[in-house]
């Protein structure tokens, strides 16, 4: 039996993971959840798991919470503290990061130190720390098994020895703008942005799927898992969502990894690895099915091409990236700014950073300040419309 720390447990991917352990037939058990200030999911997640440990980053939350456990014996902890303990513990053997943002590195770094297998659904740590992150966990011989459907998909198909590896596909559906122009997408709205034709996901994941910084952001991490060069990674629109992502040989042979549209699948998989459970979830039915592949357009979705350049410098920019692009789909999501002004933003902001090549945590988190900070100004500046920047 494996013993889990989840991490995110009330977000998108942290009711996914809790749906695999109801049915991983007593495989998995949980030994601590942890969640920002959603106390009413929290209380419900803690009644039918059990966990030895709750932890709430919301300090008035986790005060709330206390008392509405005060039944049960399980301790609730808050802020970044107790995240740490909840994944040094020495009873959890798993980490699943389903945090969404730069706050999942710290607890992943810290989980990699106690030597915790790591489960990462949280692009954002390798995208502002992968190097620090790697670099830990070869250190410590600790495994870093993705979580995300596309990176998942390539761990499947890797051989044993992945020096026989030539190139990595990382598919994408798209998004719900897929064969728009740049003037089209001058007049998308919140409501629109948050309808992804495929997945189920968060709010903030669905806007960068959106605007494609979410395959950026998957470049980035791939780059980091897989040891592979920007070079060596291609983007394919593929928007059917069947296959999650394929690997080219260097014999020419393409592997490739199909399933449904279902978080569950990957997320069970990195739990399981390096066997696989059998499960009731609804299996891939591709009778009927046509699949189609279209290369990515650049100029309309130019967050593509961005994080490539910003991958391929490196240093503390990749981070810098991050932040911006969370603080300005932040802003979108409360109307603020337009859609297109999220891609002004973090295009401003990278352009003024002052790039660090020699990276620790500090100079991360350091760089990750700045840059929010520097968002939250242009925000400002924006018309009452939120369409541009004044002058």
């Amino acid at each position: 039996m494996k013993t889990l720390t989840l991490l995110g447990s009330t977000g998108s991917i942290g009711r996914q993971t809790l749906d695999v352990v109801r049915h991983a037939e007593g495989n998995l058990r949980i030994h601590a959840l942890a969640a920002d200030k959603n106390v009413n999911l929290m209380e419900e997640q803690a009644r039918l798991f059990i966990p030895s440990l709750v932890v709430m980053m919301d300090e008035k939350a986790a005060l709330e919470l206390r008392g509405r456990l005060r039944d049960l014996p399980i301790k609730v902890d808050q802020g970044m503290d107790g995240m740490i303990k909840a994944v040094t513990a020495p009873q959890a053997d798993t980490v699943v990061t389903a945090l969404s943002g730069r706050i999942g590195l710290e607890p992943t770094l810290a989980a990699i130190e106690a030597g915790k297998t790591i489960a990462l659904a949280n692009k954002e740590t390798l995208v502002a720390g992968g190097d620090l992150v790697m670099s830990l966990a070869k250190k410590k011989k600790c495994k870093i098994l993705p979580v995300d459907s596309e990176h998942s998909a390539i761990f499947q198909c890797l051989e044993e020895d992945s020096r026989t590896m030539e190139k990595i596909i990382l598919t994408a559906s798209g998004g719900p703008f897929f064969g728009w122009t740049k003037e089209k997408l001058a007049a998308v709205t919140l409501e629109k942005a948050l309808c992804h034709p495929n997945w189920e996901m968060g709010a903030k994941i669905t806007i960068d799927s959106s605007t494609m910084m979410n395959k950026g952001l998957e470049v980035i991490e791939a780059h980091h898992l897989f040891d592979m060069d920007y070079d060596g990674i291609e983007v394919l629109i593929h928007p059917q969502s069947v296959i999650h992502s394929m690997v080219q040989y260097y014999d020419g042979s393409v592997l490739a990894q199909l399933g449904r549209p279902d978080m569950r699948l990957p997320i069970q998989y990195a739990l399981s690895y390096p066997t696989r459970w059998k499960n009731p979830f609804e299996r891939l039915d591709l009778r009927g099915k046509t699949l189609s592949f279209h290369e990515p357009d650049l100029e309309a979705f130019p967050a593509l091409a961005m994080a490539y350049q910003v991958g391929r410098q490196g240093g503390t920019l990749p981070a810098v990236m991050n932040a911006a692009n969370e603080v300005a789909v932040s802003a979108f999501l409360q109307k603020k700014v337009s859609y297109l002004g999220i891609l002004d933003i973090v295009r401003k902001v990278c352009t003024e950073h002052n790039v660090l090549d020699n990276m620790d945590l500090g100079s991360i988190l350091d760089a990750d300040t700045w840059a929010r900070r520097r968002a939250e100004e242009l925000i400002a500046k924006f018309d009452a419309r939120g369409t541009r920047f004044e002058s």
